[in-house]
């Protein structure tokens, strides 16, 4: 035991922190690549899908098959429609760009309605501030690489990453309160 947490507890919290950074390091690949047209998109976009599965694997355990399911259906929409998002922004197709921006936030919200759902110790609100934060940040960070201005563009995923390192602690918090296998199966 380590300031109060088992052993147990530490991992699922390294474990969560890994799947958050990894989920902004690939979505920031993406948006590399699909700035400069790398012959890796493809590749990149491949393991970027992979997050919301390796998520679902994790949360399985504890709140069961089908809810950890639910959230890897919800979670690979996020990305998805984040792509198609930064994609009409490099094409500047405004109006394509401005839907595919609401279905991102309506997704977000949906997210968050669902994480509330399976365990009270999250706040849907907290999680919806949460997802808004990250889902405006990214956006920035996606433009920021379209113009070319690159000095802000890293400041400002440095904001992201510090950001996903705090929903996997608000995320890890909410898990070690609720106790395993009492979640929505």
């Amino acid at each position: 035991m380590c300031n109060g947490y088992t052993q147990q507890q530490i991992c699922l919290m390294s474990q969560l922190q890994q799947l958050w950074e990894q989920h902004v390091y690939w979505t920031r690949f993406f948006i590399l690549s699909t700035a400069a047209d790398l012959a890796d998109l493809k590749c990149v976009t491949n393991r970027l899908l992979r997050n919301p599965k390796d998520f679902a694997q994790l949360l399985a355990p504890v709140y069961g098959a089908k809810t950890a399911g639910e959230f890897q259906k919800l979670f690979t929409q996020h990305l998805l429609i984040a792509a198609d998002l930064v994609n009409a922004a490099k094409n500047g197709e405004t109006e394509k760009a401005d839907c595919a921006r609401k279905k991102w936030y309506q997704n977000a919200d949906e997210i968050a309605r669902f994480l509330c759902s399976v365990n009270p110790y999250w706040s849907e609100k907290k999680w919806q501030e949460m997802l808004h934060s990250h889902l405006a940040m990214t956006e920035k960070e996606a433009a920021l690489r379209l113009q070319g201005n690159y000095a802000a563009d890293i400041q400002v995923f440095d904001e992201i990453e510090n950001q996903a390192l705090n929903m996997a602690n608000y995320m890890f918090c909410g898990m070690i309160k609720r106790p395993f296998h009492q979640g929505r199966q």
